[in-house]
């Protein structure tokens, strides 16, 4: 019988430089690898943190730009006061009390895609941000 492990969403981009200034300079993940099957030709790379891994492609055809992805998180507050610490010009986002019980932050990379990040409520916690 199969067993999954985990998901890897792939996320479409068209510049490097952008896509490693949102993802490594702004939300502080790693680039854990980098591919290309020659120099001039497209990026495929890995980046992470913690235990969220997402794949990068400027291959057509890998994805749609403007796509979600959804993110379980906890300690959502932090991860905001760390963001908005920075001196990112594109995108201030905010965290919003969603109708599902939780809390969740935005932040739409410059191509479109967007991240949903999200962190339930404690039952019976006040709806304030």
């Amino acid at each position: 019988m199969p067993a999954f492990s985990k998901t890897i969403p792939i996320l479409r981009s068209f510049d490097e430089e952008k896509a490693k200034e949102f993802y490594v300079g702004y939300l502080g993940f790693h680039v854990d690898w980098e591919h290309r099957f020659e120099p001039e030709l497209p990026l495929y790379m890995q980046v992470s943190r913690d235990g969220l891994v997402l794949h990068i492609s400027e291959h057509h055809g890998d994805s749609t730009p403007g796509s979600t992805v959804f993110v379980e998180t906890t300690d959502l507050k932090e991860f905001h006061a760390e963001i908005s610490a920075k001196d990112y010009k594109f995108l201030r986002p905010d965290i919003e009390d969603a109708p599902w019980n939780a809390w969740t932050l935005q932040v739409i990379d410059p191509f479109g895609n967007k991240i949903r990040f999200s962190e339930s409520k404690a039952e019976n916690e006040p709806v304030t941000v």
